[in-house]
């Protein structure tokens, strides 16, 4: 199959590409810049380079694949977050339906399916709601949570202040999930012919997980036993998120987002069952973390 990635230099589209190229598949990946793709690009997928908001581009990407993996970029630097993720989710729209593509995987979150009064989970919704609008394509719908990746925004102020500090509420245990199990399945439904129509599938990770319970176990591992995870007020965190260099427009949204999940608003829709909880551990990823921890530069 001949199957287009979005974001091929990310978290999840690197491993979704190196993972169907190593199925035999052709990988279109497609980045902003060349440098990162050179590794896809000796393994054997074919570079497009060129801006996500540009709908020429992207048709040009994309026209003659089999499958296409899309997302919105995150931009958290962006002046006006909600209206750049808006630019560029019709851009994608339009040119997914002058391509030709028929199988479409769209990168989204838990609680899409709320319309609004969910921070950066509303632009997901929305973007999903333009994709439905697509005739004649199977659109699958991809509905993670919080990445353990995440924490790697974390260390830095973890070496600063010995603190793990979010507006998350400390003892609220969430579903957190691994981008290895996100790209798995994401590989799996783009080269898979088992599937039809519209789908909504959420991916749970192994557990739910409280910000506390993952500051212990990650200060066992950078040797901080007695890491503790303390809770801002939204307020504050947002001024934190503007005052490390990104923009007040994704900090609100951050914000708003984190008070929905503190609020209950974002929930499974089915619950947890064997389909949706995915296999790698924060256990399992942690030593990642603890390995990013120890190539910081030292406090002074």
């Amino acid at each position: 199959m001949d199957i287009a990635v979005m974001g091929a230099t990310g978290h999840t589209g690197a491993k979704i590409a190196a993972a169907l190229l190593a199925a035999g598949h052709r990988v279109r990946a497609l980045a902003r810049s060349a440098g990162k793709l050179a590794a896809l690009e000796r393994a054997g997928a074919q570079p497009f380079i060129g801006d996500i908001a540009d709908a020429d581009f992207l048709a040009q990407a994309f026209r003659g694949a089999d499958a296409a993996y899309t997302l919105l970029p995150t931009d958290r630097r962006a002046i006006d977050y909600a209206a750049q993720q808006t630019r560029e989710g019709e851009a994608i729209v339009q040119a997914l339906g002058r391509s030709g593509v028929r199988r479409v995987v769209f990168l989204s979150c838990l609680g899409a399916e709320r319309e609004e009064g969910t921070g950066l989970i509303a632009g997901l919704h929305a973007q999903e709601e333009r994709l439905k609008q697509l005739a004649g394509i199977d659109l699958m719908l991809l509905r993670p949570v919080s990445f353990f990746e995440n924490f790697h925004d974390a260390l830095p102020v973890i070496r600063e202040l010995g603190v793990h500090a979010d507006a998350v509420a400390a003892q609220l245990a969430v579903p957190m999930i691994a981008t290895r199990d996100i790209a798995d399945a994401a590989s799996r439904a783009l080269a898979s012919q088992d599937w039809h129509g519209v789908q909504v599938r959420e991916l749970l990770g192994p557990r739910d997980l409280s910000h506390d319970e993952a500051a212990r176990i990650l200060g066992r591992h950078i040797g901080l036993p007695q890491l503790a995870y303390v809770q801002l007020p939204g307020a504050e965190m947002a001024r934190a998120l503007v005052q490390g260099g990104l923009s007040e427009s994704f900090a609100l949204l951050y914000v708003e987002m984190v008070q929905a999940f503190n609020d209950g608003r974002v929930q499974p829709r089915e619950g947890r069952h064997a389909d949706n909880t995915t296999p790698t551990r924060f256990e399992d990823f942690v030593g990642e973390l603890a390995a990013a921890y120890r190539d910081l530069p030292a406090n002074g």
